[in-house]
């Protein structure tokens, strides 16, 4: 694994850097105290990524995106993950890399204008009743023909209400297990506009202002099998194939929020005066920013480590888990001791550590809670030993 990063790395990096420091912060504060991501702001933002060659920079060239290897991708990601979140996600998009497991129709109609910019997705698994545990999804697929007839509902589905359609893995079957029965799961699109399939409004979130989620209901919603994504009852494997990457993706932007309240943090105890000196002389605020170092520093060796074995096909779940743990985890700490060195002023939204203490909440609930981490780690370390 090389540390140092090529020519290439770096030109994405400060590229990205820039994009996000005069494209996306002038805007944060609107959508921090508004809640809400106007679509004129939007469109600007899509345009400028656009031009700038960062959209949809996670997809392969052979599909007309940038084709990033996965470090170099972790890379950009950090530089983004500094801004407010529906800054960065809804305007410069990531389309699911799931799109590309389908056909070359699948593929003309779905990938490639989300690619283009001219389409979004949004990606629906996780239930009123079924979040960590999938296989116990509700939401139903079955066959009628040619068609397939969906019904049920899923919740905390991101950015649905800008989707243009929907991913959706539902349950067609189920089988024996150890544990009982479980559901098999098969995963189809679902445009918006099809009839019984609606789009409500969601829950209010404390964290990630502007970022939306929705609630999908389907009733006796109807469409053709040509819409179903892999094969009948193997949904898992698509997911499971295509979305690996993305507990390493929020670990990225993760550690870009982390690096920037750290950075806030540094510089005010550098300059804060108390007592006839610095405050970054008091131990009590030195030995905070050597503890925030040292952690970030953790992450984001587990990160790119975990990147470089994916590019090379060696990567485990449990390197996966491990960097999103951390990652996660570490950004609760920062930015929490950056509000205790700043005091006071550290609460107030004149600066973004409110707004990133408050964002860090939700990262170790999505994409798989740190307690689904803490089992994939464990379980990769006791069966070898029968355990």
């Amino acid at each position: 694994m090389n540390f140092g990063l090529s020519e290439e790395q770096v030109l994405i990096v400060d590229t990205t850097r820039a994009f996000v420091e005069k494209e996306l912060y002038p805007h944060e504060a609107q959508v921090e105290r508004t809640g809400v991501l106007e679509r004129d702001v939007l469109e600007q933002i899509k345009s400028k990524a656009i031009e700038a060659g960062l959209y949809a920079a996670n997809i392969p060239e052979e599909f007309g995106g940038a084709g990033l290897d996965t470090e170099t991708w972790m890379l950009y990601e950090k530089e983004l993950g500094k801004a407010n979140y529906a800054l960065h996600w809804t305007g410069v998009a990531r389309p699911s890399n799931i799109l590309c497991a389908g056909n070359a129709e699948q593929r003309e109609k779905y990938l490639l204008p989300c690619v283009a910019g001219e389409k979004s997705d949004c990606l629906a698994m996780s239930e009123p009743g079924a979040g960590s545990d999938l296989r116990g999804m509700q939401a139903t697929a079955k066959a009628d023909g040619d068609d397939w007839i969906l019904n049920g509902s899923k919740h905390f589905i991101s950015h649905a209400d800008h989707a243009d359609f929907a991913i959706c893995f539902m349950a067609t079957g189920e089988e024996e297990t150890a544990r009982g029965k479980k559901k098999l799961i098969t995963a189809f699109f679902v445009d918006m506009g099809t009839p019984g399939f609606h789009v409500r409004d969601g829950y209010r979130n404390v964290s990630h202002r502007g970022y939306t989620n929705s609630i999908l209901e389907f009733d006796n919603c109807r469409i053709h099998k040509r819409q179903m994504l892999g094969e009948v009852h193997k949904g898992f494997d698509v997911a499971n194939n295509w979305l690996g990457a993305t507990r390493l993706q929020v670990g990225a932007t993760c550690l870009g929020r982390a690096e920037r309240a750290f950075a806030h943090a540094l510089e005010y105890a550098a300059q804060r005066k108390q007592f006839g000196q610095s405050i970054g002389k008091f131990q009590g605020v030195s030995f905070k920013l050597a503890d925030m170092a040292t952690e970030m520093k953790a992450a984001e060796l587990l990160i790119m480590q975990a990147a470089w074995a994916y590019d090379n096909g060696t990567v485990s779940d449990a390197d996966m888990a491990m960097a999103k743990l951390k990652a996660t985890e570490m950004l609760a700490m920062v930015a929490d001791e950056a509000i205790q060195i700043h005091g006071g002023m550290g609460l107030m939204d004149e600066l973004p550590l409110e707004r990133i203490w408050r964002d860090a909440r939700i990262e170790r609930i999505w994409e798989g809670t740190s307690e689904i981490q803490r089992h994939i780690i464990s379980r990769a370390l006791l069966r070898p030993l029968g355990g």
